[in-house]
């Protein structure tokens, strides 16, 4: 099939899924009803691309592929076509963004059953991945600036779906407010690069861009990677991503498993040869993303909401994948996007089911007379024993937190393990930040393995902490909602096979990094002069992986086995004290916000921008409507009403023409 036509249909048959689903039923008031329908149509539109994408994989050339459909812009020497990029970069995030999301779409056509806005929400899922498949196939930074920036359009649409709940609507705007900050650095990244290129297309930038200056290149560079802090969730600018939870629970498999928050990811994967340009800079991004990634781990262990937790888990994953890229390990990085969207969309899911398990636990609660006023289907403190309910739910809840959690032969466990290896291999080369950054990653392993065990454990094992447990019980969700979880979560055994070591080209490499790599063929630049480690310090390290990983695991097991859990969590508030209540209230980085930046705008526009309004602002128009009000009363002072004063002035009026005409 030509390619030409492969990317077309890839690219409409979302946003043709999105007007189906979405305007159709404004005109079409019945169409409301129809969830099947909706449903099949709005899933589709996502797994028919994504069956287009595996025949482009199988049949990908090697050589990149530019499809070019017309030009966008046009201004002298300057020109910005609308162009599309095959490559292997695209292909992987392709699949992974159609393939997730049509998982992600069958489950919530039973998630959703019921929601007088069921069309409206799949019109929004449809539209998302338009936007994202936009961003990661763009072939120039202006298309992908469009799909970037209508992620974030989505994503505000999706968070805030349940728009009459206040709550639900903060979060959107959070969301849609921060990642402005980071869009404003992506912009002016981009005006940079255009007037020292003279051109946005990735080939140009690419070819020429490393031969710029060091001082510009590093401020370009920098400007990136502030763009991807705001999309990806990194220091100072995570803060929306938590808050993000009040959206439906498909919503946050989406956002966090494998679209949105990996786009900064993405975007510097995409420009890697600019930015191993620029060590400084490198050295910067690696440290943010290992003090991000640690910095969520701690909070994540006080949070009782398990959306909460598993939220605060995607952000300290994406720390991992940032402390990749800082290592110049962008193909690591990229591992890691695919493997996490297996086992982090599989988590969120689940937590979907038990949450939808629950929120019947609370209806049969209130039928039955008991007050429900403190009851809260997401707090895992009102769960336990829920095994013995929803075996699909827990058997794939439990297999993905192994797998996050890095146990040998998972997902999880060969790309971050490969992360924990590369951030090593940077010390070892003579850059001591990476050992700072491998021994703070492997500390945030331990963690991570403990308080994924401690949200299964809480969840799932143990008796049930629910009002009336013994005649209210839960129960298993729909097959449309668990077969996608098994889906993702055998994805999440096998996944990281595709990181096994394999000999090519001479060398001990594994499949992504020969896919990948641009020493062999791929567009993802990597290092050169990297000192070699060790073949047996090489095997150390990965025994150390493994055994944070059990260890981590079974410390969350063995101190949450046992009916009386919960007096854990208050015996660490006991130990740690305040360093416990500082994660507790998430480093206050939201109060300083509040306080500093929010409030301190506020009290300042009261103080200075009022007075000013008031006095110059409004003066002046006061000032200016005045002066025209006596202007004009003066003009209306010579209409008199009075025939002859008329006829008087018509006379003058005939006799100044006349005179100007005889006397010039």
């Amino acid at each position: 099939m030509d390619p030409e036509l492969l990317v077309r249909l890839i690219l409409l048959l979302p946003l043709t899924g999105a007007l189906v689903c979405g305007v159709l039923p404004l005109f079409q008031p019945q169409l409301r009803t129809k969830e099947g329908l909706i449903g099949a149509v709005g899933t589709a539109a996502v797994a028919i691309p994504f069956a287009l994408a595996v025949y482009l994989f199988a049949t990908y050339p090697g050589d990149a592929i530019i499809v070019n459909y017309f030009t966008w812009m046009a201004a002298g020497d300057f020109s910005v076509d609308f162009a599309y990029r095959i490559d292997e970069l695209s292909l992987i995030m392709l699949l992974v963004v159609t393939g997730v999301g049509s998982v992600i779409h069958w489950y919530s056509t039973g998630y959703m059953h019921g929601d007088p806005g069921y069309w409206r929400f799949f019109a929004y899922l449809n539209l998302f991945i338009f936007a994202m498949l936009n961003l990661i196939l763009a072939d120039n930074l202006l298309v992908l600036f469009l799909g970037w920036e209508g992620v974030g359009l989505c994503s505000y649409l999706l968070i805030g779906f349940w728009y009459t709940d206040l709550k639900n609507s903060a979060a959107a705007s959070k969301a849609f407010i921060v990642n402005r900050i980071g869009d404003f650095a992506f912009l002016i990244a981009m005006f940079l690069l255009f007037f020292h290129l003279g051109s946005l297309d990735f080939g140009t930038i690419l070819e020429e861009g490393p031969g710029l200056e060091t001082g510009v290149l590093s401020f370009i560079v920098l400007l990136l990677f502030i763009g991807a802090t705001g999309k990806s969730a990194q220091l100072p600018l995570f803060v929306w991503l938590p808050d993000a939870m009040a959206g439906p629970t498909p919503v946050s498999a989406l956002i966090h498993a494998a679209t949105m928050v990996t786009s900064g990811l993405y975007l510097l994967a995409r420009l890697s040869p600019i930015v191993l340009e620029v060590e400084a800079i490198m050295a910067f991004i690696a440290i943010v993303g290992a003090l991000t990634a640690i910095v969520a781990a701690t909070i994540a262990i006080t949070q009782n909401d398990i959306k909460k937790v598993l939220a605060y888990s995607t952000v300290s994953q994406l720390g991992f994948m940032f402390m990749a890229a800082g290592v110049g390990a962008f193909f690591v990085a990229i591992f890691h996007v695919v493997t996490h969207a297996f086992f982090k969309g599989c988590l969120f899911l689940c937590s979907g089911s038990v949450i939808h398990s629950m929120e019947h636990v609370e209806h049969d609660l209130e039928e039955k007379g008991h007050n429900v006023a403190g009851f809260d289907p997401q707090d895992m403190r009102t769960m336990g024993g829920l095994k013995d309910y929803m075996p699909s739910t827990r058997w794939t809840y439990l297999i993905a937190t192994l797998a996050i959690a890095g146990i040998p032969l998972l997902a999880g466990f060969f790309s971050k393990d490969e992360i924990l290896f590369k951030t090593f291999e940077m010390g070892y080369s003579g850059a001591f930040y990476g050992y700072a950054v491998w021994a703070i990653a492997v500390v945030t392993a331990l963690l991570t393995a403990f308080y994924m065990l401690r949200s299964y454990m809480l969840t799932f094992e143990g008796t049930p902490r629910w009002p009336d447990a013994d005649t209210v019980h839960p129960h298993e969700s729909p097959s449309s909602m668990t077969m996608p979880l098994w889906i993702l979560a055998g994805l999440s055994i096998v996944g990281g096979y595709i990181g096994l070591p394999a000999v090519i080209q001479g060398g001990d490499l594994n499949w992504i990094h020969h896919f990948l790599g641009e020493p062999y063929g791929g567009p993802v630049a990597e290092p050169t002069e990297l000192a070699s480690v060790p073949l047996a310090l090489k095997w150390a390290l990965v025994g150390l992986g493994s055994l944070v990983a059990i260890g981590g695991s079974f410390w969350g097991y063995k101190v949450y086995g046992s009916d009386q859990a919960m007096a854990y969590d208050d015996a660490l508030k006991a130990r740690l004290g305040g360093l416990y209540t500082l994660w507790d209230v998430k480093y206050r980085i939201d109060d300083m916000y509040n306080e500093v930046l929010a409030d301190g705008l506020i009290n300042s526009s009261k103080k200075v921008l009022q007075p000013m309004d008031t006095t110059m602002i409004d003066g002046a128009v006061n000032g200016i409507a005045s002066l025209a009000q006596s202007l004009s009363n003066g003009v209306s002072r010579i209409q008199t009403g009075l025939i002859q004063n008329y006829a008087l002035m018509l006379v003058l009026g005939v006799i100044l023409v006349i005179g100007l005409m005889v006397f010039g």
